[in-house]
């Protein structure tokens, strides 16, 4: 069976702005797809502890305005430190479960000082391993009001069965150069993460799976006027201006020659899932391959930067 792998969509909202709560959603999404068997479980972009919705809603560009300080603090506070091990519960269940995991967070990360904030998506392989941090790149418009860029050290690809898996943020996934990255690495089942809406999932996922000819799973989250915590900074003001629906889901599958396997998936809260054929890819690749045989990289190469950025180093 190594050549079939059962994958799982968990479209779910967060408890906004509150990681502990946030993971316990996590963790039982997760229980609940051991149940079913699930070797591949994704989760949507900065799912714990959410994505920052008070930025169009509020006027999240007003400078030095303490209500926008404020919510920043609170997001800050609320984010991921993989290094004080607040994944670790994570990886335990994933390597108990020997389930692999894509988990988008919105990370605090130590090596850039601890106090900007990144949209990461981390992969926890089988054994309960973190082998990436992929940081998004560029965040998108509004997103960079408060979400750091990141760089080129989480562009890898991961071994999962026999397919090699590998993913992105967001609008990472129409940027051409990214996916490329992933490509040349053998990628052939590419994970899109997003904070919701079927208006982002519903064209990107069938391009990409038939540009590459790999399986694409996107997976969103869901998050509407009700999911905000009570206890939200500035929640009146937030709620003044926020429609009813600010995330409608969204996830879906496409196959490797661009048809649906699932179609976007609106307004439902749960796990979504599909086995997955490996023989699909090496059947559509028989034609096209965008980093083999139908490629020239003595006309065209891609050359990626895979450093971690930091500020500071220190000679030893």
């Amino acid at each position: 069976m190594k050549n079939k792998l059962k994958v799982g969509l968990a479209q779910i909202a967060p408890v906004w702005l509150n990681k502990e709560q946030t993971l316990q959603k996590v963790k039982d999404s997760i229980s609940e797809a051991a149940e079913k068997a699930v070797e591949l479980l994704v989760f949507g972009e900065g799912l714990v502890p959410g994505y920052p919705f008070w930025l169009a809603l509020i006027g999240g560009a007003e400078w030095n305005t303490k209500v926008n300080k404020e919510l920043h603090a609170h997001y800050v506070a609320n984010a991921i430190t993989i290094e004080n091990n607040d994944l670790a519960e994570l990886c335990t269940m994933a390597k108990s479960h020997k389930m692999a995991i894509y988990l988008g967070v919105i990370e605090r990360p130590k090596d850039r000082g601890g106090h900007s904030i990144y949209a990461a998506l981390v992969y926890i392989d089988q054994k309960g391993e973190i082998q990436s941090v992929h940081r998004k790149l560029q965040p998108t418009y509004d997103e960079r009001l408060t979400w750091a860029s990141g760089d080129g050290h989480g562009l890898k690809v991961h071994p999962l069965k026999a397919f090699t898996v590998g993913g992105l943020n967001c609008w990472e996934n129409w940027m051409p150069l990214p996916r490329t990255a992933l490509y040349g690495q053998g990628e052939d089942l590419h994970v899109a993460v997003w904070p919701g809406s079927n208006h982002n999932t519903k064209d990107i996922t069938r391009f990409i799976a038939r540009e590459s000819r790999s399986y694409v799973l996107s997976v969103s989250s869901l998050m509407s006027r009700s999911d905000f915590p009570k206890d939200t900074p500035h929640l009146e003001k937030i709620l003044k201006n926020a429609p009813e629906v600010l995330a409608n889901g969204g996830s879906c599958i496409a196959g490797p020659d661009g048809e649906w396997l699932v179609p976007p998936v609106i307004g439902e809260e749960g796990i979504i899932i599909k086995e997955l054929d490996f023989n699909r890819v090496l059947e559509e690749r028989q034609n096209f391959d965008p980093v083999g045989h139908y490629s020239r990289p003595d006309v065209t190469k891609l050359i990626i930067n895979t450093e971690r950025q930091s500020t500071v180093e220190f000679d030893s």
